[in-house]
Formats: C-alpha cells, sequence, structure tokens
C-alpha cells in the first residue's frame, strides 16, 4: 500500500542538521506514526513520503523555508519579568537557554527559549528552535494502512504508536 492522503504512516528517520548534528531520531521498533496529508507533519516532509511503501528507505533535504522557517525578529519579546514569579512559577525556571511552555493572548500554547533575564525584564525567543536550519531526513518506512473512520474524525492515529483513548 503507496503512501497517500488519509494513510497511517509508521516510519523510522533520523534528521541531521547542516552541521552533521542529529536533532531526532526514531527506530523501527519506536516508530513515528502519523496520519498522512491532513497537516500533523510539515508539508514538504509529506510531499517527499507520497508514493512511499513499507520498506522503501528515502532520503531527503528540506531547506529552512520548507522547515520551520527562517528567524523571526518579531519572535523575540520582552516579557515583564513580574510573569514569572508567583507561588505557580517554579523556582528557578529562569536560566538562560531554558524552554518555557506559556500561552499567547488568545490561550494558544507556545514555546520559548529565555535568552537574557534581569529583575525588570526577561528575553524570550519564540522561534521555533530549528528555524534557519536546514532539515536532512533518512529513513524507512516500516508500515502504511487505512486510517480509520474513527481516527480521520478525531485528527490522530489511535491504538500502538498513536493515541489512547
Amino acid at each position: 500500500m503507496n503512501i497517500e492522503k488519509n494513510r497511517v504512516v509508521s516510519l523510522s528517520y533520523t534528521l541531521t542538521l547542516a552541521n552533521g548534528e542529529v536533532a531526532d531520531s526514531t527506530t523501527d521498533q519506536d516508530p513515528f506514526v502519523f496520519i498522512h496529508g491532513i497537516g500533523q507533519t510539515l508539508e514538504a516532509f509529506d510531499r517527499n513520503l507520497g508514493g512511499l511503501k513499507a520498506g522503501d528507505s528515502f532520503e531527503f533535504l528540506l531547506s529552512a523555508e520548507e522547515g520551520y522557517g527562517v528567524s523571526d525578529a518579531e519572535a523575540v519579546v520582552s516579557i515583564p519579568a513580574s510573569v514569572f514569579q508567583g507561588p505557580d512559577v517554579p523556582e528557578g525556571i529562569l536560566q538562560v537557554g531554558n524552554i518555557i511552555p506559556m500561552q499567547d493572548q488568545m490561550g494558544n500554547p507556545l514555546h520559548g527559549r529565555v535568552m537574557s533575564f534581569n529583575d525588570e525584564v526577561v528575553t524570550m525567543d519564540f522561534n521555533h528552535p530549528l528555524a534557519d536550519q536546514s532539515l536532512n531526513f533518512t529513513g524507512t518506512i516500516v508500515a502504511v494502512r487505512e486510517a480509520s473512520e474513527e481516527e480521520l474524525d478525531h485528527g490522530h492515529v489511535h491504538g500502538e504508536g498513536g493515541h489512547h483513548h
């Protein structure tokens, strides 16, 4: 069965950056599982996998623009240090390089990396950690199957490698 929209794909892969650093990887025993073509992965990632089948190997390079984009200076913001004070804020959370889960004004989750801080202001970078990076994917398709109606309705894979209700 070939990979196409609305099919569940299980694959193992290694994601390598231009400097040779391995940014992420999965195995055949613990594959990455997703529904193809519904926005769960990068559009260019899906495009490069289309038509492959179980047992096929792949290798492709995505530019920064096809991946997580280029850094946006407007995604680096200064936040009052008082936001990071109070009984619900873990002690010592403000460390340069820490990734802190936050929410925008609409309640949408996002993650920011602490760039600097003092008693008044915390400067955070909300760009994706892999912004500005070209992404080299190599791997193997482990399995391809039809997604169930329930999986399509819920927008995620159920069962092994997926979501459990």
